[in-house]
């Protein structure tokens, strides 16, 4: 989309939100995946590496969550202001004028 016409739609906003909460859940999918997997290794070597890739995923998910927080995009700690948040997200991308077929 031209960026002129992202700006006046929202879409320029609502295009880094949803890539960064998008991030934030791949993120958090990933230190789950790793856990499950340290937990399940039968091998030292590769359980080692495993946890390794552990703590940096646990530090990648800490920015991302960090970052989120300091955009007003994720409100861990007030319920009341993520459902905000998510409705405005909600009604701006039901806004966007969609193509007749």
């Amino acid at each position: 989309m031209n960026p002129v016409l992202e700006y006046m739609t929202g879409m320029n906003k609502l295009t880094d939100d949803v890539i960064a909460m998008d991030f934030l859940v791949t993120a958090k999918s990933g230190v789950r995946n790793l856990a499950m997997a340290v937990t399940e290794c039968v091998t030292p070597e590769i359980k080692g590496i495993l946890e390794r890739q552990l703590e940096q995923a646990i530090d990648t998910h800490e920015k991302i969550t960090k970052y989120a927080i300091a955009k007003g995009l994720y409100h861990p700690f007030s319920l009341q202001e993520q459902l905000r948040v998510d409705l405005q997200q909600i009604r701006t991308a039901q806004s966007i004028p969609f193509p007749t077929p």
